[in-house]
């Protein structure tokens, strides 16, 4: 399809068209490994992946890699929203904390599709139980399993969000590029200027101990969403061997 890798990802349950992390991650360690030769200042990989092509650009500074930033593999969709209340009991919060000043509970993706919710503050953010019973209804009305929220932060940080998809097996992720891409096309979308450049630092993974920071970003043109990016750090856990 002229990309240079196939790349395929999988959860605990299913295969994924597209995510963010394990593309950040892979073009990391091919990098890091050699597999991309000399990589200068900086360099870029294309995935093929069941959403489409994903470009990965990656950086370095006195020979340390430092950054790698994909492209969204699809333009911005925007499915159905979910009524306010519904989410209000699958996230076991109050009504009032959700807020629906900019769009309603919605589902959205740039390669795959999250039921994204803006909530009212970092309170209502950490207090967080998912009821599965009612996630599992919401499923049955044809909503996506993964649930992100957000709140917009007035720190160091624009965005601080969480995903939840207990249904496939992940109870909680850290850092999840693939929603933070739909996140950043959908506030771009609904934001008053048709044309312009737009960007977010995001802090996830930190109510589960695990504290992560995405970089978003996003150019629209009268009117549309023309296209999303989001970047990151990595860094290397472990490695090894195997022998057959």
């Amino acid at each position: 399809k002229g990309g240079t890798n196939r790349v395929r990802i999988f959860t605990r349950a299913s295969e994924l068209p597209f995510a963010g992390h394990p593309n950040i991650g892979t073009a990391f360690v091919l990098a890091a490994t050699g597999r991309l030769g000399d990589i200068g200042g900086s360099a870029q990989i294309v995935f093929e992946e069941g959403a489409g092509l994903v470009p990965v650009t990656i950086r370095q500074a006195a020979g340390q890699l430092i950054w790698s930033e994909l492209q969204a593999p699809e333009k911005l969709t925007l499915g159905k929203t979910a009524p306010p209340e519904r989410l209000a009991a699958a996230l076991s919060l109050e009504l009032d904390e959700i807020v629906t000043t900019t769009h309603l509970p919605q589902m959205a993706s740039v390669g795959l599709a999250f039921l994204t919710t803006e909530l009212k503050d970092r309170a209502a953010l950490e207090r967080i139980k998912v009821n599965i019973d009612v996630l599992r209804g919401l499923v049955a009305d044809g909503f996506s399993p993964g649930l992100f929220v957000y709140v917009r932060s007035q720190d160091e940080f624009d965005i601080r969000c969480r995903m939840f998809a207990p249904i496939g097996g992940t109870i909680e992720d850290p850092a999840t590029g693939s929603a933070n891409c739909a996140l950043a096309g959908l506030l771009t979308h609904y934001h008053a200027d048709a044309s312009g450049s737009f960007s977010w630092r995001i802090a996830q993974g930190v109510e589960m101990g695990r504290p992560s920071v995405l970089d978003a970003r996003t150019e629209k043109r009268d009117g549309a969403v023309t296209n999303v990016w989001i970047a990151g750090t990595c860094v290397m856990v472990t490695e090894g061997t195997l022998e057959v």
